[in-house]
């Protein structure tokens, strides 16, 4: 009786923790590999569904087999038992060659996947250099001669080449449907090559342990089509947008200049320091603080005043301004578009 108590207790116990687990399934920021949107993941999930499928056939053929032989030659009331069988040539030679080629059957497409996920981008391809910092995401565009942060913009069907290295520890980037993780490393460069297929905006994050803010440390990829793409890169080769006279964000240029704010950040035209992110046009981006908050008054103006408290570790030391001036700061960050 004790025993069925204990059991029946521990029913919700275990419905509670699979509940738990499942949690980490969703999320706001969406990052799944089943979902593919390029050519590079594309691949894989055949790959994934190819080896599926044979693990799915040995399966049924394992218990199928282990059901038969437990019902054959179970023990029954009354009969004697059955008889042990020691050793069996063809079983043997069986269970030999039956692993062997269905490795070979695996290994084939496996090592054909990684050839072809493995090689450079055709020529002509986009080229895309990533660096990482401590805890975010720089994008330099040499062809385009754009430099922005935290949010990669991609054409659509175009192929693109990523050529990644770190500022300071190792890094590792990847946005699950569009290609597979990738080591950053100081003084090293790695490289991808993809062809997103799909538009929209695809979520990513660093997945090497890299401090106290590794979790924080997101990016956004979106994948616009041709004639996006071309007005944002247009836009993104402008210089920075300027405030009209008199108006309160004229009033954070001023501010901006005087702070400590343009030692770390560039704005074109008016500073080129390369510490923090690149702000001309912070402006327009979705997202702030490695693509951790969105993109509003309220969260750049707690992200001035103390980035430490919303970020653990981040490098930008607490700004004591009147809340006068803070509105203004903000008012200028809002207008660089």
């Amino acid at each position: 009786m004790l025993r069925g108590s204990v059991y029946f207790d521990a029913v919700p116990l275990v419905i509670v923790a699979l509940l738990l687990a499942l949690t980490g399934c969703g999320g706001p920021f969406p990052q799944s590999t089943l979902a593919p949107k390029s050519d590079y993941t594309g691949a894989v999930d055949a790959l994934f569904t190819n080896i599926f499928w044979w693990a799915v056939v040995v399966f049924a053929l394992v218990e199928g087999l282990l059901l038969v032989a437990i019902l054959r030659f179970r023990a029954r009331a009354g009969a004697p038992a059955p008889k042990p069988v020691h050793g069996h040539t063809i079983l043997e030679i069986g269970w030999t060659l039956a692993p062997a080629l269905i490795l070979v059957f695996i290994a084939v497409p496996t090592m054909r996947t990684i050839f072809a996920t493995a090689g450079h981008a055709p020529e002509g391809a986009l080229r895309v250099e990533v660096i990482g910092h401590q805890w975010w995401w720089e994008y330099r565009y040499p062809t385009l001669e754009i430099t922005t942060a935290n949010e990669l913009h991609l054409p659509v069907g175009t192929p693109v080449q990523l050529e990644m290295t770190s500022a300071d520890v190792i890094h590792s980037f990847w946005a699950p449907r569009l290609f597979a993780k990738r080591d950053l490393t100081q003084g090293r460069t790695t490289r991808i090559a993809f062809t997103p297929d799909s538009t929209g905006e695809y979520w990513g994050q660093c997945v090497e342990f890299c401090g106290a803010s590794h979790a924080n440390m997101r990016l956004r990829v979106f994948v616009d089509d041709a004639r996006a793409f071309d007005a944002w890169a247009a836009a993104q080769r402008g210089g920075a947008a300027r405030a009209a006279s008199g108006s309160a964000a004229s009033r954070g240029e001023q501010l901006f200049r005087r702070s400590a704010c343009i030692a770390c950040h560039t704005v074109a035209g008016l500073s080129s320091a390369k510490i923090g992110p690149d702000l001309t046009h912070v402006g327009g981006r979705t997202t702030i603080a490695g693509a951790l908050f969105p993109n509003t008054a309220e969260y750049l103006r707690r992200w001035i005043a103390n980035a430490p408290s919303m970020k653990p570790g981040a490098l930008m030391p607490p700004q004591a301004l009147p809340d006068a001036d803070l509105d203004a700061m903000v008012a200028y960050l809002q207008s660089l578009k």
